[in-house]
């Protein structure tokens, strides 16, 4: 019979565990493997040893001088029959143990119930506490309050699974107070700077990042350290997702957004009892590992925070390092940049046209229809009775008349205008990550004019064609080749500066409208989805598209040739008063629900794909990832998986849990062998 394995644990949005389960044809797999490694033979049954599964089947501990004490202790997790040996069904159930979401809790337990009663006693605890290199550098004292709590006054009580969690969590911060009493010599409640730093680095190194180790001493001024400073730091430190969660929350996901340290502290309060100084300590902290300016931005968080694994939700197919630092980023790896963009931005400028071109196509031929000068001109009642003649008179094929000089135009176009806008955004950006709002519109209206000049012949040729179908019945046969050598070169920039009028205002609205919608539209972590990405970049379009549309009007007047009796315009400002004396202000807005229904979703799927593209393709050129690509919730150790292919169901998770178990609760084992007498070290 099949059997049923778990591959990974992975966290649903509420941060809840929860077990995705693939089914394995059977567990034979498995049993090769075990096989492989296996160096015992008893009775016709193979066994592991605890070396075979650490530093053979793990790969962990590779060193020749590694500590064979501490191998032993991570083999006898799974020897819970305390033989010495790793029997194959211990080896399949503590695979079925790390598919549970607390694995590190349960492989910690099962460290330290040495003898595999299912308890923990005093001995056993004292026993692994005294092996880890904490302990030998600053002993903890096994007759304190503490531990009386926890086992009785006489030693003799055990600890279930659920209580010893429990006690592992307390520990660090008792072996910590412990720590600051043995250093207050004078019991006067204070250490020095240096004291305190020892301390912080030998109790609490899993919880520091290199930042703030670096700037232990510098934090406190050099100056005493007193008892509340320590235990407001402390718990600062092991609270850091929650201060996470509470800048998001305030800052509705924007993680560039400068927070002062009022606002914080009124945040706090609203979600959780976040002490003054608490906070006052994340402030000076911050000053010293990014820049004092009296604010906090996530960044800072995340210099602050202890290590956590990055959780891509789109995982990248292909992932390109060009730089290892931003100090690296010099000229040409800028330029690599935005030709890298250029690409994607082409790609992503070819699939939004093609989705949206026989709305575009609709558009055209219902500005270019003109009522007033010409009797007997009107074509369509509206939209959709366009569309439905030109499927009637030209087929479905017309809706793609013109498609492509339309690609040809449009993907230099949409790439040059996202490329010139991500450039000037990344020039304008501080250093905290923000951009000021005149930043943006700036950025929008460099890429909007940068189109101009490159896109307006290939627009042209592709109106010319899409009217063409109106003269299918004069026998008029109208070809790209044809309107180019009929314009020549100053005729395909004819309606250039209507270009002008119309593109810059557009990308000046549309960047930083979607910009600030996305942060609108992303989740309380900060991630834009695929369905948020869309939906932004459409709403974005709906100002952006019909505020512009008299520009368009213009434009398309001055570039769709005249037939015969009808007006004709010498440029911007003639075509304005021409149309507005013959047909009324409401023909600057002909063609502009079009106008809107075409541009919204064209944009939509352009920058949705523009930005999928960014995180499936990514390539690190040591600048900033698009923002909202990436979550920045904490994902626990046990979900960093293990490629091996050796590494099956749930032990892809076991090198990971392993590691979790000194990152997460400090129990350092010691990597290497002491010495002998007179050995060299």
């Amino acid at each position: 019979m099949a059997a049923v394995s778990v591959e990974a644990v992975t966290l649903d949005d509420k941060g809840k565990g929860v077990i995705s389960v693939v089914r394995r044809a059977d567990s034979e797999r498995l049993r090769q493997v075990f096989l492989k490694y296996a160096s015992i033979e008893k009775n016709g049954e193979y066994y592991m040893t605890p070396t075979d599964f650490v530093r053979g089947y793990l790969g962990l501990y590779q060193e020749s001088n590694y500590n064979p004490t501490t191998v032993q202790l991570l083999g006898n997790i799974l020897d819970t029959s305390k033989d010495g040996l790793i029997s194959f069904p211990e080896f399949i159930a503590f695979e079925g143990l790390l598919c549970h979401p607390d694995a590190l809790y349960r492989a910690a337990f099962q460290l330290f119930d040495t003898n595999g009663s299912g308890y923990v006693t005093h001995d056993e605890f004292e026993e692994i506490v005294g092996y880890t290199t904490l302990h030998q550098k600053i002993p903890f004292d096994f007759k304190s309050e503490f531990m009386r709590l926890h086992f009785g006054d006489d030693r003799k009580r055990t600890v279930s699974y659920t209580e010893f969690s429990q006690v592992l969590h307390d520990f660090h911060e008792e072996h910590a107070v412990q720590a600051f009493r043995r250093y207050d010599k004078k019991k006067i409640g204070a250490i020095t700077s240096l004291d305190f730093s020892d301390i912080m680095i030998s109790v609490k190194s899993h919880l520091l990042t290199e930042s703030v180790k670096q700037n232990l001493v510098a934090v406190t001024g050099g100056h005493v350290v007193t008892f509340p400073y320590f235990m407001a730091f402390n718990s600062l430190l092991n609270n850091m997702e929650l201060v996470k969660r509470i800048y998001l929350n305030f800052t509705k996901g924007n993680v560039n957004q400068e927070v002062t340290k009022e606002e914080f502290l009124y945040a706090a309060q609203q979600i959780s009892a976040l002490t003054p100084m608490e906070v006052e300590i994340l402030f000076q902290l911050s000053g010293f590992v990014h820049q004092r300016t009296g604010r906090v931005v996530y960044h800072d968080l995340e210099k602050i925070a202890p290590r956590r694994f990055a959780k891509l939700l789109s995982r990248p197919f292909a992932e390109v390092k060009a730089v290892e630092s931003a100090a690296d980023r010099s000229i040409g790896i800028q330029i690599l940049e935005s030709l890298y963009r250029f690409f994607l931005g082409s790609i992503a400028g070819a699939a939004g046209a093609t989705v949206v071109y026989p709305i575009d196509l609709v558009k055209t031929r219902m500005q270019n229809q003109r009522t007033g000068s010409y009797i007997g001109e009107l074509m369509y009642r509206n939209s959709f009775d366009c569309a439905s003649k030109v499927i009637r008179h030209e087929g479905f094929l017309g809706l793609y008349r013109g498609l492509l000089p339309q690609l040809v135009g449009v993907c230099p176009e949409k790439a040059i205008k996202l490329t010139v806008n991500d450039f000037v955004r990344d020039k304008m950006m501080k250093e905290s990550g923000s951009i000021p709002l005149w930043g943006e519109i700036l950025a929008g209206g460099c890429a909007g004019g940068s189109q101009v000049m490159f896109t307006n012949p290939l627009e042209i040729v592709k109106i010319r064609l899409q009217v063409a179908g109106e003269l299918a019945a004069l026998g008029s046969k109208v070809r790209a080749v044809g309107v180019i050598r009929e314009l020549g070169f100053r005729g395909l920039y004819k309606g250039s500066r209507a270009c002008f009028l119309r593109d810059i205002p557009f990308s000046a609205i549309y960047f930083p409208v979607y910009a600030h919608t996305k942060l609108l539209t992303a989740d309380e972590s900060g991630h834009n989805g695929p369905l948020s990405l869309l939906a932004s970049a459409f709403i974005a379009g709906v100002p952006a598209a019909y505020l512009v549309t008299p520009a368009d009007v213009i434009k398309t007047r001055l570039q769709v040739q005249a037939r015969q009796g009808q007006t004709t315009y010498s440029g911007v400002m003639d075509a304005f008063r021409k149309i507005f004396k013959e047909e009324g202000i409401t023909a600057f807005f002909k063609g502009g629900p079009a106008r809107v229904f075409r541009s919204s979703p064209q944009f939509g799927f352009t920058l949705l794909t523009y930005e999928i593209l960014q995180r499936f393709f990514y390539v690190d050129f040591g600048g900033r990832p698009p923002q909202g690509s990436e979550v920045t919730v904490p994902v626990q150790p046990s979900e960093k998986r293990s490629e091996h292919p050796d590494h099956i169901g749930g032990y892809k998770l076991a090198r990971a849990v392993f590691s979790g178990m000194e990152s997460k609760f400090g129990l350092f084992l010691p990597r290497y062998r002491l010495p002998a007498s007179g050995e060299a070290v």
